[in-house]
């Protein structure tokens, strides 16, 4: 145990032993016997600040406050629950129309038996980089 460690546990955990970690509760007061005057600085003025500490009590909630509390509590989970409803139906609203409107699309193109729309004229599919279908130099 180094006397700055002692000083770290000390300023952490206050001056009371029972409080100190317990892997190094031994060394912090094997090395307080053994340097009883720096010890007994440290200490004192750790006890100082644990009592003050201790003088503030925080009293219980009035009964007031828990009634607030309890009946705020389920309203704020039923609302919750209603916005996730809500939005699950709206996600579920828009699959099943896009889905209809997929259906739509598909039976309009399998009743009529026009060609699909993504079966153009390869002539303006191609581009400048990969040689064009037609020869426009003479222009």
């Amino acid at each position: 145990m180094t006397p700055e460690r002692f000083h770290q546990i000390v300023a952490a955990y206050g001056a009371e032993p029972r409080r100190w970690p317990e892997q190094e509760r031994a060394a912090a007061q094997a090395w307080a016997q053994s340097h009883r005057a720096q010890a007994d600085a440290l200490l004192s003025d750790a006890a100082g600040l644990d009592a003050w500490l201790a003088i503030d009590k925080v009293e219980p909630p009035g009964l007031e406050l828990q009634r607030r509390i309890l009946d705020a509590g389920p309203r704020a989970r039923a609302a919750t629950r209603r916005r996730w409803w809500w939005s699950g139906a709206a996600v579920a609203g828009v699959g099943l129309l896009g889905g209809a409107a997929g259906a739509l699309a598909v039976s309009f193109f399998v009743l009529t038996e026009s060609p699909a729309p993504l079966a153009h004229d390869s002539s303006y599919l191609t581009s400048s980089f990969g040689g064009a279908s037609a020869d426009w130099s003479g222009e």
